[in-house]
């Protein structure tokens, strides 16, 4: 007779303690704090000491510092954001995505080829061909099964060269064959 009633006050025990518990999700206000001293650090250290800015500008959008301080801003504020979801959001219940896999060696030393690749060849084979290589080698890293993502590899290194070159003013550097 009493069982349903003491299961209930039981329940609402545990949802009491449950709601008193500030962090509920500390590895997320671990993370969002490290970010947090990293943007802080960028922000208001590196940028403003590291970047110089030239003394006549045209427009504030061509200075050096105008990317990084918006990228900067943004990793501030994402980190504020994953802090407050680490205290609001309570993932204990559901299945969590985020936990770390070890991958295989040979994935990590593609990657690491990648890497070498991409900096060992893109002064001398210019942004888009080196853009290209290391793209399709980190594609083989992480098996990609659909063909057409292939294409992502021409695409994006070609689409990201435009950008920096024509649309942001950033030189770099041209393949001897010239792209």
């Amino acid at each position: 007779m009493f069982s349903p009633l003491l299961f209930s006050l039981e329940k609402a025990a545990m949802t009491t303690a449950d709601s008193k518990r500030r962090v509920k999700d500390p590895s997320d206000v671990i993370a969002g704090s490290i970010l947090l001293g990293f943007s802080l650090v960028l922000v208001f250290y590196l940028v403003p000491n590291y970047i110089n800015e030239p003394p006549i500008l045209q427009n504030p959008m061509m200075s050096p510092r105008w990317l990084p301080g918006i990228v900067c801003w943004l990793i501030l504020l994402f980190s504020i954001l994953l802090i407050v979801q680490g205290f609001l959001l309570d993932r204990s219940s559901e299945e969590d995505e985020r936990t770390i896999e070890k991958g295989t060696t040979r994935r990590f030393v593609l990657m690491v080829v990648a890497l070498v690749i991409y900096v060992a060849l893109f002064e001398s084979m210019g942004a888009v061909f080196t853009g290209i290589l290391a793209t399709l080698v980190l594609f083989v890293a992480h098996p990609v099964r659909t063909w057409w993502v292939y294409s992502l590899a021409f695409v994006f290194p070609i689409a990201v060269t435009f950008i920096f070159v024509k649309v942001m003013n950033v030189p770099l550097p041209i393949s001897p064959i010239g792209f």
